[in-house]
């Protein structure tokens, strides 16, 4: 069992760790937005200097761009100039930031994971020593940030003059740590929440200076115009309303209600009931159908028997009751032709007025068939004319509901379900992969400080990565496997090789981190 200081030194980790990931996920989001910036053209970085920094920013900069253009100063070029300027000045900063916190990070959970594993065999020792190699870790802090801060001149303007420099208080000398009491303990752990509290304020105070506009910030123009069009349009609707004494907004109304009713009424309401009404009376004329199709059998029976006489008669042979209507027409159509021949004979003692009978007979059975047919037609493309009338309103209603279903499943963030957040979660497992081939690149030079930033942006992008895909893997059942190999990337003995394998296998394995969804 722990002890209570044992606990609370648990707790003080985890409030490190955990606020200092919040900070590199603060300053992540700033930096990569200055980036964007950074990579647009010249005329896009003029725009932001001028239309995205404000009001206030806006008028001053158009009148310097327009005092410089009175002075045959090249205004644009130093417009332009001002703008990268600007910008890589926060970028510089932020990078900076996210280098010291990065390094602070992975030296506090290497530390944890190095004295946790003693923690359980000889708690007395290992309390001190954890709590002085944090101090420690602090110090560093404080020195690289001064160091920086002295370089960079942050806080010599007089916009800046209020940023107080970065000041740690410092663990008491301990000759030895056999000799800490809980007393010692008890105050160590609330020095270190000092220092956590110290950073974080300070932090706050530069990460401000140097943050990205704000929303209202960046589209202040259109948020502008936005109020000026609802104004106007508030004065136009109240010009036209009972309270200035006019009815034009009841009549728009009305037209409104009787055009939207005269809609339902041409294209949802008739065709519908069209449809049904057609559907029926396709129903209930079946019988007459029936019986029309039977009219057309007496017509074929009756040439069949027609048929099958005549070619008894005129051949002299007997022909079974099934012999098909095209080979006793074929004998027809011979004798036709035979007695044409002799016309005249043909009319008087031949067969002639017979096999003209026959073929008006086939005549009438072909038309009736026809008209069959084309009634057959005519039925279903009364429903096919009902249907295309119903067509506007049903485009619309699938307009609207596609429109419905994108509003309520917005998934541009990581934790989505759809195509663009499955690729913010494959960009994060890129990240990682590439902070660790960036970190076994430095500790192959020896370049210790830079390969401990590496291993701490590892476990910044961890944590994000855990944020977004937790429910994803929990509904899929991955969760379990997929958390062990996240712990497996954050362990710091683990080679690089090896971690790279892993996220190798991640890619592949994992539903939630795959290029589309392999459940159908």
């Amino acid at each position: 069992m722990f002890t209570p200081e044992a606990c609370r030194i648990f707790d003080v980790m985890e409030d490190i760790i955990g606020s200092t990931i919040q900070n590199l996920h603060r300053i992540q989001k700033h930096l990569d937005f200055w980036q964007f910036r950074a990579e647009g053209s010249n005329a896009r970085k003029a725009y932001f200097m001028l239309c995205e920094r404000g009001p206030y920013a806006f008028a001053n900069g158009s009148a310097q761009l327009l005092r410089d253009c009175l002075a045959d100063v090249s205004g644009m070029q130093k417009l332009y100039s001002s703008a990268s300027s600007h910008i890589s000045e926060r970028i510089s900063v932020l990078t900076s930031l996210r280098y010291f916190l990065a390094t602070f990070l992975a030296k506090v959970y290497m530390d944890v994971d190095k004295i946790g594993e003693d923690l359980v065999k000889d708690p007395e020792n290992s309390l001190p020593a954890l709590l002085l190699a944090i101090n420690e870790s602090f110090m560093k802090l404080e020195a690289s940030i001064a160091y920086f801060q002295s370089n960079s001149q942050i806080g010599s303007s007089e916009q800046e003059s209020y940023l107080e420099p970065l000041m740690f208080e410092k663990l008491s000398e301990v000759k030895n740590i056999s000799q800490w009491t809980d007393h010692d303990i008890r105050d160590s752990i609330n020095l270190v929440y000092e220092n956590l509290r110290r950073l974080d304020s300070y932090l706050s105070v530069l990460v401000s200076k140097h943050r990205k506009p704000r929303k209202v910030t960046l589209y202040w123009i259109r948020y502008s115009c936005g109020i000026l069009g609802v104004s106007v349009c508030s004065l136009w609707l109240l010009r036209h309303s009972k309270l200035m004494g006019s009815s034009d907004i009841d009549n728009w109304i009305r037209e409104a209600k009787d055009s939207a009713k005269s809609f339902w009424n041409d294209h949802v309401e008739q065709p519908v009931l069209s449809i049904r009404d057609e559907l029926f009376e396709t129903f209930r004329k079946r019988q007459k159908g029936a019986m029309e199709r039977e009219e057309v059998q007496l017509t074929a029976d009756s040439l069949h028997r027609t048929l099958l006489a005549f070619s008894e008669q005129t051949t002299g042979k007997r022909f079974p009751e099934n012999t098909s209507d095209q080979e006793m027409l074929e004998i027809v159509m011979t004798r036709y032709e035979k007695e044409l021949m002799h016309p005249i004979q043909g009319l008087v003692g031949g067969e002639l007025v017979r096999a003209l009978l026959i073929q008006v007979q086939k005549l009438k059975l072909d038309i009736e068939e026809a008209m069959l047919e084309l009634d057959q037609i005519l039925r279903a493309n009364e429903i096919n004319f009902a249907i295309l009338a119903a067509l506007p309103a049903f485009f619309i209603s699938l307009a609207l509901a596609m429109l419905v279903r994108a509003w309520l499943k917005q998934d541009t963030r990581a934790e989505g379900r759809g195509r663009v957040a499955r690729i913010q979660r494959r960009l994060l497992l890129v990240e990682i992969e590439r902070a660790i081939m960036q970190m076994q690149n430095f500790n192959n030079q020896g370049l210790e400080n830079d390969a401990q930033c590496m291993y701490g942006l590892v476990l910044c992008f961890l944590d994000s990565l855990h944020c977004t895909v937790e429910g994803h893997a929990k509904a899929t059942g991955e969760w379990i496997s997929l958390r062990q190999d996240m712990m497996d990337l954050a362990k710091p003995g683990l080679k690089p090789d090896h971690k790279l394998l892993i996220t190798s296998r991640m890619e592949r394995a994992y539903d939630c981190l795959s290029p589309s969804s392999r459940r159908s």
